[in-house]
């Protein structure tokens, strides 16, 4: 499956599931929020730059490789297929805790032709070869990140290092959300997920349970609210929210297991509520806000 921007939501059901996927939002969160400044900054890192055609040779076939070896990250659609056991439906449970709905080329697409697509602000601003090499660290970055768990050490610290370096000499900046009074409400929320306790996350689960039993339609609302970030022009604001999400409720301790029992959605759906309640009618937005009202 593609991920896209506009549906940040599913890819951020991905991370919330991956060993590393806070690391994969910190890189898209970083492509969203760069400037021109900052872009010549993350091409700086390039581990090609000032180098000869030879070793950027070996660089580009090491990239593949690795490529190569990110791909073997569980996927859905081998759901079930290496599950012992006849109970399909609890097969399909289990693996949904351990596996994507996209893949790491769907990743990589998402950031080079959507974060750092023709309408990023700054893009046009930049060199081209400068573009580049700055979708290079973000792209190694965000693939390190994807397939921490199958890659050798190694590989994964040639990926991720030019990133980390960049973030630690402070070329990274931290996006805004211009949402006008809604800011500080998703604020709030965000705030209010990172310091969650076992008693908080409980809350937000018996909150999802409640919602299931009464048979919510939380897909039909989750997409009025993406169509209409769409022709809003809204899209990568509400994709930088879903991703902040991502962190804060990476944070805020919740695992694998509950993000696929329904927590990660009851998030998401807030957060499209909040960023979008503007655009909504009154029976989508009461739908994708009940479980932080509950």
């Amino acid at each position: 499956m593609p991920y896209s921007l506009v549906s940040a939501a599913t890819l951020g059901f991905d991370l919330v599931r991956l060993p590393a996927g806070r690391a994969v939002a910190d890189a898209l969160l970083a492509g969203l929020a760069a400037d021109a400044a900052t872009l010549e900054q993350l091409g700086s890192v390039h581990p090609a730059t000032g180098r000869d055609r030879e070793f950027r040779t070996v660089l580009a076939v090491r990239s593949r490789k690795a490529r190569e070896l990110a791909v073997s990250v569980p996927h859905v659609r081998t759901a079930a297929a290496d599950l012992p056991g006849t109970d399909r439906t609890a097969a399909l449970v289990a693996q949904l805790e351990r596996s994507t709905i996209g893949d790491v080329v769907a990743l990589e697409r998402v950031l080079r032709e959507d974060v750092l697509g023709p309408e990023h602000p700054a893009v046009a601003l930049v060199d081209a070869d400068v573009l580049a090499a700055a979708a290079d660290v973000l792209a190694d970055a965000a693939v390190g990140a994807w397939a921490a768990a199958v890659l050798p050490p190694l590989v994964h610290r040639q990926l991720t290092g030019p990133f980390a370096v960049a973030t630690a000499a402070g070329m990274v900046g931290t996006p805004e959300l211009g949402l006008g009074p809604a800011t500080a409400e998703l604020t709030d929320l965000l705030a209010g997920l990172r310091t969650l306790d076992a008693a908080g996350r409980a809350r937000w689960q018996a909150a999802v349970d409640a919602a299931r039993a009464e048979r919510r339609p939380w897909a039909t609302a989750m997409h009025e609210a993406s169509w209409a970030a769409h022709v809003s022009g809204r899209t990568r604001t509400l994709a930088t929210a879903q991703l902040l999400a991502v962190q804060a409720f990476l944070d805020g301790g919740f695992d694998a297991a509950t993000a696929a029992a329904g927590t990660w959605n009851a998030v998401a759906g807030c957060v499209q509520g909040i960023v979008m309640g503007d655009l909504l009618g009154a029976d989508a937005l009461a739908v994708l806000l009940a479980p932080h009202q509950a």
